[in-house]
């Protein structure tokens, strides 16, 4: 069933929005052969590529110890995807994006039967162009998975509602439980959130206690047991492990409880501090060039829906809402939590732009875009005038000034009401930056994640096959999986450690210089510069004052003296 929307403005040519979401598709793939961010995208890609190269997929590993954080099955799909097209950059990334189509996919689906085709083209457009989502689709981690799993799973379970169909229910019980694998029973908030709020605000008692969500319940229980297994096998069965300080570990009552439950009260393993207000301001900058048509949008839909409680459909809001207020009382809060969500945010957008029709309104919206566009055009050149590429090629120069030009001119030329009008540029907008950042930007700037780049040095560069090792620091996991060969991680600077014979070694240049203080022949072979690259700071972009914040890391050719030579050592 459609829900009633106000008489709409004249929209854009249908033949022009497949346009634009097919170069939204393509601008979401741009980043598809950029190195993978550390350190949790390459931690992540490193569990997967153990588990592709063991073919153990019961137990997670990272660095060879037992991991126990996330659940299964982003590592099954990316350990898969390892098998089909080798292990390396792109078959870590396509899977994640190719959930985050599906999410799109299902995105349009749900504002189409929600509303109507038009709002549906036009939320899909604007989640595929929201900033975090762009961002998520290069440093792909848990939540492109997420996030298509996530409106699948509330798609199919409106579906079940609306038709009576046990067959739509079932599909929509298996994208909940494999959201559940994906991050922990929190998933269930946003799912749960949207079906029965509905409900709830517009008082259907009876579908509330229906018993097809009982039926729901036991499925996705049911659903879940091979990770439920995987854990028990890994963890339950052997307390003698050592996890997170203490033995006696429990692997379910961690997926169940201290994953999820122990984050939002701050009493398990791994803590955060919380702030109320963070997804408010987060959402300014990740739901861009969106983000201040969102908050009217959802004034405006909540203005009125407490008119027309009954009129309207509450599901967006419901499960965006209720997932926001809950996360914000939560005390560990990530930027990344909120993409889930990103689905019903760009529904109750499109449809709020679809149906204004005051002019004070579309003139105010209209103001409002012109200034966001500015800034954000403003902020790529500042950026780049600062920062200075050296990935910035005459070829994509002119990828961006056509984009430029298009922004400026094809707009008035396709279309002639003011908010279509307004939409595209805004699109455009964001193909702007975004290919600016993933050929550009993010291109040069994964240059400094030494560890990537040394690994894929070393992969060229032993051709007698030595032995490799690496220093365990927060940044190993960049190493750890681009490397090909085989790897020894060690702790110390203990020589007992290390291999008898000649090895190559790759640590920051402080640490080798120590070393050296062994007396071991060591021959500099290459040197890299190291950042935190997730963790940008002015001081970094600016690059006159660049080198002041850059480690010097090195990979060497050692020939280390017999162990009788260091008896005192450890002394």
């Amino acid at each position: 069933m459609s829900f009633q929307i106000d008489k709409q403005n004249p929209t854009i040519s249908t033949k022009w929005l497949y346009l634009f979401i097919g170069i939204a598709v393509i601008v979401n793939f741009s980043g598809l052969f950029v190195p993978i961010i550390g350190p949790d995208g390459t931690l992540y890609a490193s569990i997967a590529k153990a588990m592709a190269k063991t073919n153990n997929f019961v137990d997670l590993y990272a660095y060879g110890q037992d991991w126990l954080d996330k659940p299964h099955f982003p590592f099954w799909v990316t350990a898969l995807s390892f098998k089909l097209f080798g292990i390396n950059t792109w078959a870590y990334k396509l899977p994640g994006i190719l959930f985050m189509m599906m999410g799109a996919f299902y995105t349009y689906l749900f504002g189409k039967t929600l509303y109507n085709k038009q709002v549906g083209l036009w939320a899909t457009l604007i989640l595929l162009t929201a900033q975090h989502i762009v961002l998520s689709n290069n440093d792909v981690r848990a939540e492109p998975y997420l996030t298509g799993l996530i409106i699948a799973s509330v798609y199919h379970l409106y579906k079940a509602h609306s038709t009576n169909s046990y067959w739509q229910l079932l599909w929509g019980c298996i994208f909940a439980a494999c959201a559940v694998m994906t991050k922990g029973v929190f998933a269930v908030i946003p799912i749960g959130g949207a079906i029965a709020g509905h409900f709830i605000i517009t008082r259907q008692w009876e579908e509330v206690s229906n018993r097809r969500w009982l039926v729901a319940i036991v499925l996705v229980l049911i659903f879940i047991l091979p990770e439920l297994y995987c854990l028990y096998q890994q963890f339950d069965m052997h307390p003698e492990k050592l996890m997170f300080g203490r033995y006696y570990v429990s692997g379910v009552r961690f997926f169940f409880w201290d994953s999820q439950f122990g984050r939002f009260f701050n009493t398990g393993p791994i803590k955060g501090h919380g702030d109320p207000t963070f997804f408010i301001h987060t959402t300014l900058w990740a739901f861009l060039p969106w983000s201040f048509l969102l908050f009217v949008a959802v004034f405006q839909f909540i203005k009125k829906g407490i008119k027309q409680v009954k009129n309207i459909e509450w599901y967006c809001i419901s499960g965006a809402l209720i997932t926001t207020l809950l996360f914000s009382a939560s005390k560990f809060q990530l930027p990344h939590y909120l993409n889930i969500v990103y689905p019903f945010f760009a529904i109750i957008t499109a449809q709020y732009l679809y149906t204004v029709q005051l002019a004070k309104s579309i003139r105010a919206i209209r103001i409002t875009q012109t200034a966001v566009i500015f800034l954000l055009v403003a902020t790529i050149v500042v950026l780049n005038y600062f920062y200075e590429p050296e990935t910035l090629t005459a070829t994509i120069g002119i990828c961006l000034l056509t984009l430029l030009v298009a922004l400026l001119f094809l707009p008035q030329d396709i279309v002639k009401a003011t908010i279509s009008k307004v939409v595209l540029r805004t699109l455009l907008v964001s193909f702007f930056i975004n290919v600016y950042l993933n050929t550009v930007f993010y291109s040069s700037l994964l240059r400094y994640q030494a560890g990537s780049e040394a690994a894929m040095w070393v992969n060229q560069n032993n051709p007698r096959q030595l032995q490799v090792v690496q220093l365990n620091d927060e940044y190993q996991s960049s190493f750890n999986f681009y490397i090909t060969q085989p790897l020894i991680t060690v702790t110390d600077d203990n020589p007992i450690n290390y291999p008898k014979q000649p090895f190559i070694l790759y640590a920051p240049a402080q640490r080798i210089e120590q070393l050296g203080q062994l007396g071991w022949h060591i021959k500099l072979l290459k040197s890299f510069e190291r950042y935190w690259i997730s963790r940008l700071k002015p001081v970094f972009l600016n690059k006159a004052t660049r080198s002041g914040v850059l480690t010097e890391m090195q990979v060497v050719y050692i020939e280390p003296k017999p162990i009788k030579d260091f008896t005192n050592y450890a002394q």
